[in-house]
């Protein structure tokens, strides 16, 4: 029996220890067609208060997370001019039957990493 998929998110501000309250994060799906899905802002936890793609919205395909950390850095007093980093962008492949899709983003205002968590 295969797994519900979703898609969920958190944003870890590794410059400063601590998760990252205020970052827009915008979902794309970019295969087999290109639209904007819809976008939440992280929440005092680094995480949006609803997944990004729930299991009934759920749809496999290739998907664009937009990440606006420059946004963020600059409103800390932290964002280099210009911005090293402004738009992180993560293309992630989503399939059916492979249960929840958790991509946290770890940054700082020089770097990113990520992963698949659960």
């Amino acid at each position: 029996m295969s797994k519900p998929s979703a898609l969920t998110t958190h944003v870890l501000d590794t410059a400063s220890g601590r998760p990252a309250l205020g970052v827009r994060v915008e979902l794309w799906r970019v295969a087999p067609d290109r639209h904007y899905i819809g976008h939440a802002t992280t929440n005092a936890d680094g995480r949006t208060d609803a997944p990004l793609l729930p299991p009934e919205a759920f749809a496999p395909g290739r998907y664009e997370l937009r990440f606006h950390i420059g946004d963020y850095f600059a409103a800390l007093g932290l964002a280099p001019e210009p911005r090293f980093l402004d738009e992180v962008v993560l293309s992630v492949g989503l399939a059916e039957g492979q249960g929840h899709y958790h991509v946290p983003l770890l940054c700082t205002p020089w770097s990113y990493s990520t992963y698949r968590g659960s």
